[in-house]
């Protein structure tokens, strides 16, 4: 080992004065080297704290994931989405087809109604009146209301006679006789429930004033090909409902039957009056049918007496729900 130099001077020169100047020179050299380390040591923590924006941590759990992105999905009043798989006029075509054994169908078979009113600000009540609905042998839909309504609303004044209008309302059955009276345009793809679906606006081509059409928007399955929602309204050249009640959106939704027909079984409106005292009413309108079965001899027979009977809304049917793979909203 090569002897450190200030040894050499220990060694060839006088002690005294300048072994201590050896001394405290031996003792700089050996402390300047841990010092220096250490004060590059620092250094380099110090540019790595900086480098990295944040304080040291203990153990760097990484870059963080970024919050997750909650998209909203709404129609547009003119959408623009990429065309579907199948081409628009074919996907029409077929679910139009599908409608026609769906209305064949539904017209073989007679069901039970209730129908619900309900004031939905405090305080509220409801009407409610049940029937069955069957067809004539003039091929007419009629609601036979077998019992007084029950009814306790607060705050506004409806008879079964408004009620059972409202019944009579056609359904969005879009038939392929159906089909030339609209304007289809493609709005996307949506889900309900476990349904993949096809979005189709609908818009009528021209209004009148004999009857009314549908204006609002479809949803296709897209495996079934056939509609299993509807929302929209009725329009003519004529306004209003012709019933005190507000409601003029209809949000209907279908059930699957023997796996092979989609069946229009629920529906429901949102909507609100103006009254004098209590300012601004929401009000809610439910229509649920159930119990569906074939239609027999019997039951085109007239009302009993004491029942009550009305017109309505028909031309579109499925058979008895079972096994359903979409669900109607909870009453």
């Amino acid at each position: 080992m090569k002897p450190h130099r200030c040894m050499d001077d220990f060694r060839q020169r006088r002690k005294g004065d300048r072994l201590n100047l050896c001394t405290e020179n031996c003792i700089q050299v050996r402390m300047e080297l841990p010092v220096r380390r250490l004060i590059w040591l620092v250094a380099v923590a110090m540019a790595v704290v900086f480098a990295s924006g944040s304080p040291a941590r203990a153990q760097d759990p990484g870059p963080m994931a970024p919050p997750p992105k909650f998209d909203v999905h709404r129609i547009p009043a003119q959408p623009h989405p990429g065309p579907p798989p199948i081409p628009e006029s074919e996907l029409i075509r077929r679910f139009a087809a599908n409608e026609d054994v769906m209305k064949k169908e539904y017209d073989a078979y007679n069901f039970n109604r209730a129908i619900r009113i309900e004031e939905l600000t405090d305080p509220g009540g409801k009407f409610i009146v049940s029937g069955e609905v069957y067809t004539r042998p003039d091929g007419e839909r009629f609601l036979r209301v077998e019992k007084q309504p029950e009814a306790n609303l607060k705050q506004t004044d409806f008879t079964l006679e408004d009620v059972r209008i409202i019944a009579q309302l056609p359904l969005f059955i879009l038939t392929t006789e159906e089909i030339p009276n609209y304007v289809f345009t493609y709005a996307g793809q949506d889900k309900l429930d476990q349904l993949n679906t096809y979005v189709f606006q609908v818009k009528p081509k021209q209004l009148s004033r004999k009857r009314r059409y549908f204006e609002g928007a479809v949803w296709v399955d897209d495996h079934d090909l056939t509609i299993v929602k509807s929302y929209g309204k009725f329009v003519s050249e004529l306004t209003g409902n012709g019933t005190k009640l507000p409601f003029t959106m209809f949000e209907t939704f279908r059930e699957n039957f023997q796996e092979k027909y989609w069946l229009p079984t629920y529906t429901r409106s949102d909507d609100f009056i103006e009254n004098e005292k209590e300012g601004e009413l929401h009000m809610r309108l439910v229509i649920r049918d159930t119990e569906f079965k074939l239609a027999g001899p019997a039951d085109a027979s007239p009302s009993p007496a004491g029942a009550s009977s009305g017109a309505t809304g028909g031309g579109s049917t499925s058979s008895a729900p079972s096994g359903t793979s979409q669900k109607p909203p909870s009453p």
